[in-house]
């Protein structure tokens, strides 16, 4: 399934200079609870570790902009980003990066999630895909390397916070804006 639901949601059309990958997490907590963290482009903070504050322009309608600030400990204090789409029927939300004092320059992200069976308990199926221009002086490899390792620490986050949240039995209601 993980490479159908890539197929049709994770289509991204690299340039040479740019590199392309996806990373999946399997979550042991129901849909809802995962896609009611994952959607929240104003809260990314709720499970990204490296997010300090962030805070919206616009009514959370795809094209606002948010603007992150970023925990020490990695080369960036700030990102400004858009929201390219948001569909909560299919669970996909899409950002890019259109600022920010970093070197991920027309970095573009889709992070899709889907029902799946976890020992028998109803789990999620969490796949993040991403394309972003290679900066000067690295390689595509060093590039997606460094990439993915910020994408499966997000994804480790929002797996254990999903997973507490199950536990309590809890989820965020979407309607709450």
């Amino acid at each position: 399934m993980e490479a159908q639901y890539i197929r049709s949601h994770h289509r991204h059309q690299p340039k040479e200079y740019q590199c392309t990958s996806s990373v999946v997490k399997h979550v042991k907590a129901p849909v809802d609870i995962v896609w009611s963290l994952v959607r929240r482009f104003d809260q990314p903070q709720k499970y990204k570790p490296f997010v300090s504050r962030c805070i919206v322009q616009g009514d959370l309608m795809i094209g606002s902009v948010r603007e992150v600030n970023v925990k020490s400990g990695l080369p960036a204090t700030t990102s400004t980003e858009r929201l390219e789409l948001l569909d909560d029927e299919e669970h996909i939300l899409g950002i890019r990066i259109v600022g920010g004092d970093h070197r991920l320059k027309n970095y573009s992200s889709i992070i899709t999630v889907h029902p799946e069976m976890i020992d028998g308990k109803s789990g999620t199926l969490v796949i993040e895909s991403f394309m972003v221009d290679v900066p000067d002086g690295n390689t595509k490899d060093e590039t997606c390397y460094f990439v993915k390792a910020l994408i499966n620490c997000n994804l480790k986050s929002l797996a254990e916070v999903s997973e507490r949240m199950a536990m309590q039995d809890r989820t965020i209601p979407i309607n709450r804006f």
